[in-house]
């Protein structure tokens, strides 16, 4: 991947998202008019020159990697996954000074164990390497430079660069959070699948550390949510040289004009004071302005207020077991919301049975190692 390469060649991307958000994350590819966009159940692909793997890193609020498929080969044996690794040019993304990392996911293949298909390709790319340079690379589990993902499915492997390098669902602006944070790019999936037209109120009345209000509000002011990260992946590679920096300073500076100076009606709320503070300093971070209340749901009032949308993450698990009346309390206060639209991130099936109102949307989502229903309700 030469300069030229990297400014002119069409390549094969793929974004990956939480389980249950692919539908999502292909609408939000589809809106950023990225190229060749299909769903699939495994990540959602899609085609662009490698700035525009770069755009979706800077752009996507619903991604959690962006790879970039280097090459595809059968790999029935242990053998033909090593021959197969060693035949990619490494060279031209890792040096023998950069450190790496492989994981593996292996599926319907005669290799099954994902460590051994991993170490197989660690041992190709430093064999091939050192064949190269006489030197081979280091591998780090912790910050490598470069990130190799194998997945091998049905005796055929794909070997992808992972653009990323740390989860893209670190924004950079929550450095701290609340007994049970939400990731980012959930609470993006939330309000995108609310339908929440980025102008109505919008109210999160169990705010927590603010997740859903501040990517709401950076959400409603175009603020691409990777503007803020330190560095990328594919910063590290080793052909990323001043002329592509140059490039992705560029890029950022276009993102960072398209930000509208705009304010939403957006109301985070809490009966925890001290969560509150916690959220009132991640909002400081994101330079967003929200509106902050020091109250429980079960005595929220709408009352003059136009509808809006309500998103919010009520408790569930062992957090729900000590306040076994909380679900009915939430289920009534919701009722009386009238003519707004609610989403929640139902963790417990109890809170669908309570609600008396059949909702509009119902998708489930992985909340961590929970499997939680995304419910959506129009409150006649």
């Amino acid at each position: 991947m030469t300069k030229h390469d990297q400014d002119e060649t069409q390549f094969d991307f793929r974004a990956t998202t939480l389980p249950g958000a692919e539908e999502a994350l292909c609408e939000e590819l589809r809106e950023l008019n990225f190229s060749g966009v299909r769903l699939n159940r495994g990540g959602i692909p899609f085609r662009g020159t490698m700035q525009d793997g770069w755009r979706a890193c800077l752009e996507s609020r619903i991604a959690q990697r962006i790879l970039l498929l280097l090459d595809r080969f059968p790999a029935d044996s242990a053998e033909s996954l090593y021959a197969g690794a060693k035949g990619v040019a490494w060279e031209r993304v890792i040096s023998p000074r950069h450190t790496l990392s492989v994981a593996a996911v292996c599926r319907g293949s005669t290799l099954q164990h994902s460590n051994f298909a991993a170490l197989k390709v660690k041992d190709a790319i430093c064999d091939r390497l050192r064949d190269i340079s006489g030197a081979r690379p280091t591998v780090s589990r912790d910050d490598p430079d470069v990130r190799v993902q194998l997945y091998l499915a049905n005796n055929k492997a794909s070997l992808s660069l992972d653009l990323s390098g740390e989860p893209l669902h670190r924004r950079g602006y929550r450095t701290e959070a609340g007994e049970a944070p939400l990731r980012e790019t959930l609470a993006a999936v939330m309000l995108r699948v609310c339908g929440w037209d980025r102008d109505t109120l919008l109210v999160d009345p169990m705010c927590g550390s603010g997740t859903i209000a501040i990517e709401a509000a950076l959400w409603a002011a175009n603020h691409a949510p990777g503007l803020d990260r330190e560095r990328f992946g594919f910063e590290r590679w080793a052909n990323f040289d001043d002329a592509q920096a140059e490039r992705l300073r560029a890029l950022r500076g276009s993102l960072r004009r398209a930000v509208r100076p705009t304010r939403p009606r957006i109301v985070a709320a809490d009966r925890d004071e001290q969560v509150l503070e916690i959220a009132r300093a991640n909002a400081r971070r994101a330079r967003v302005k929200l509106a902050f209340r020091h109250q429980s749901f079960l005595d929220f009032q709408v009352g003059g207020a136009e509808p809006g949308a309500l998103v919010m993450n009520p408790p569930y698990g062992v957090r729900l077991e000590k306040e076994p009346d909380l679900v009915h309390g939430i289920a009534a206060a919701i009722s009386r919301l009238h003519g707004w639209r609610v989403c929640l991130l139902a963790g417990s099936p109890d809170y669908e049975r309570a609600i008396p109102i059949r909702p509009l949307r119902r998708v489930m989502l992985s909340n961590g190692p929970i499997e939680c229903a995304l419910l959506v309700y129009q409150v006649p």
